[in-house]
């Protein structure tokens, strides 16, 4: 008989995969359920770590409304396949099966009915458990390699194998608190692929300015523009927070992406921020001037402190190098129309993200031009197998990371199992 035709129950095939998170626990149970003898070596104390700091614990598990176009990287397209054949329906399904139920927003974001990620975690290894996947923790994998007998994993001096499948599902170095490094990325060079440049995301941004550490803790619903090299690329309202090095709140986060990848190639970034939505420059500029007019014994920083607050209004007078004590009635139109241009659109180089311990996520990664994306196989290696974060594709806010990740384990799964 045909060894490699042979029965799963005369002889399970062997598969080992690296890496505990949303990716590696799906393509374990995907390919445990399929009769593979599974092993899952995970470097922290238990499975799902990062999961359990998902959504601020309370764990944004997907969402309901995924499309190509919520992905980045080499080649988003890359990501079709894998919410075609995992969407949100079947996904759904799946945490049903699990014992897990959801609960969707009218956003589309979508959360454990418990609305505790250690729900989820917990679903995910209770099930591996009861479907049969060795759970390896506190094994932190140094080395992979394949030989005649097929793939080993080295944990020190501890060699397990050989495997007949292997998975990279180690994440990226995003929150390194939460035991993600870079680890998968060397695993796949060291089996010749390509590792793409990687660089935080979902991040707050470093601003180039005195400012912000002045107004620390103030909270503004805003618009922020992403300007590179002076073209803006993208505009998002949501709420900004200014912090002793920069900025972040949701808004900031939606642009870090595109941020951090144009200052990993040395293009200049800044944002504009547009701190009263219901106005432009000329109906803002227009309405101080009544104001000023109707409150004429009014400081300037008086008349916008019920605008916006008082440490915000201190800075932009600063910013605009109008004294805070001037009385309102008496200034120039030029320096309301000053004030009304900065209020929609105040703008900050960007110097930095807040870097990989602060992101919630990672982009670049292996190059998926190397990866099948009907299978999450190497092109490269036979045996070889990709999911989750490791990969080049970066999804926006939202749940879209973990759905990925969900998606290409099942795919991995899937086709480790099969003959």
């Amino acid at each position: 008989m045909n060894p490699e035709k042979r029965t799963q129950a005369a002889s399970p095939r062997r598969i080992a995969v690296v890496g505990g998170g949303a990716a590696g626990l799906v393509a374990a149970i995907t390919a445990a359920e399929a009769g593979c003898a599974v092993t899952l070596f995970e470097r922290n104390d238990r499975v799902g770590k990062k999961i359990l700091a998902s959504g601020n614990g309370r764990c944004n598990i997907t969402n309901a409304h995924l499309g190509v176009d919520d992905y980045f990287g080499g080649d988003p397209l890359f990501v079709r396949h894998a919410l075609e054949q995992f969407g949100f329906a079947r996904f759904k399904k799946f945490c049903a099966s699990i014992g897990l139920l959801l609960q969707t927003k009218e956003d589309g974001r979508s959360y454990p009915l418990s609305n505790t990620a250690l729900s989820v975690a917990t679903a995910l290894q209770e099930y591996a458990l009861t479907r049969g996947v060795t759970l390896r923790c506190d094994a932190d994998v140094t080395a992979v390699g394949k030989g005649e007998e097929g793939f080993t994993v080295s944990c020190g001096e501890d060699v397990f194998g050989p495997f007949e499948r292997l998975l990279i599902a180690s994440g990226s170095e995003a929150a390194p608190q939460l035991g993600a490094d870079a680890s998968g990325y060397g695993f796949a060079a060291s089996f010749g692929h390509t590792v793409m440049p990687t660089y935080p995301a979902l991040v707050a941004l470093e601003l180039d300015s005195p400012l912000p550490k002045k107004m620390t803790g103030s909270k503004q619903d805003a618009e922020v523009t992403l300007y590179i090299d002076g073209k803006a690329e993208q505009r998002v309202r949501g709420d900004v927070l200014f912090t002793r090095y920069g900025v972040s709140g949701f808004a900031v986060l939606d642009v870090s992406r595109a941020a951090s990848e144009a200052l990993l190639y040395h293009q200049e970034v800044k944002v504009g921020l547009k701190l009263l939505v219901g106005y432009e420059r000329q109906s803002l500029g227009e309405e101080l001037a009544r104001l000023a007019k109707r409150l004429p014994a009014y400081t300037i920083e008086t008349l916008l402190g019920g605008l916006i607050s008082v440490k915000i209004a201190r800075c932009l007078l600063e910013s605009c190098r109008i004294d805070p004590s001037s009385v309102a009635s008496q200034l120039p139109p030029k320096s309301l129309k000053a004030i009304a241009s900065t209020l929609c659109d105040w703008r900050f180089k960007v110097s930095g993200t807040h870097g990989f311990k602060h992101a919630e996520v990672s982009g670049g990664g292996v190059a998926t031009e190397e990866v099948d994306a009907r299978t999450m196989a190497s092109k490269k290696v036979d045996g070889l197998y990709f999911a989750g974060e490791v990969l080049d594709i970066v999804g926006r806010r939202g749940g879209y990371n973990l759905h990925f990740a969900w998606a290409g384990g099942y795919l991995a799964g899937r086709a480790m199992a099969a003959d």
